[in-house]
């Protein structure tokens, strides 16, 4: 049970308006309806997912279903978000997909070992973006037995 009943959540962790709008409309046009949360910077994401600051008020037992968290963001970047969600018992088991522009191997090597469960470089072209939102989807949300949470 992931707090949340039937509903499943996508927390989009993303800074950049237009890859923000690429990935809710290749949600909608793969009629994924899950309510999406997006979390601008990493302050934000951690914000949402432990209950501090302008989320002081959520409940915190009402965890997403899956976390799309882009690697290069303001304030507190995608890989320590990575690693504060892994450090918190609360947290640890969350499934993280790592959807990002880098091609950097550091990159790719930082995020599994921080324990993410997906890394996923965005295609430039939408139609391209758009299947692979549509796979993440399908999987994260429909084939995937998240863990207990």
């Amino acid at each position: 049970m992931n707090g949340n009943g039937d509903r499943k959540v996508i927390l989009l962790v993303e800074d950049n308006p237009d890859d923000e709008a690429l990935a809710i409309r290749a949600l909608k046009r793969h009629h994924i309806g899950n309510d999406i949360v997006v979390a601008h910077d990493g302050v934000e994401a951690l914000d949402y997912l432990f209950g501090t600051g302008m989320y002081a008020e959520r409940d915190v037992n009402s965890k997403p279903t899956v976390v799309l968290l882009d690697l290069k963001l303001p304030r507190v970047d995608g890989l320590e978000v990575l690693r504060r969600l892994r450090e918190d018992e609360r947290t640890k088991l969350l499934p993280v997909v790592v959807l990002t522009t880098s091609s950097e191997e550091r990159d790719l090597l930082d995020s599994y070992s921080l324990g993410c469960n997906s890394y996923i470089r965005k295609p430039v072209d939408f139609l391209q973006f758009s299947e692979a939102i549509r796979q993440l989807g399908m999987y994260w949300l429909l084939m995937n037995e998240p863990p207990p949470l």
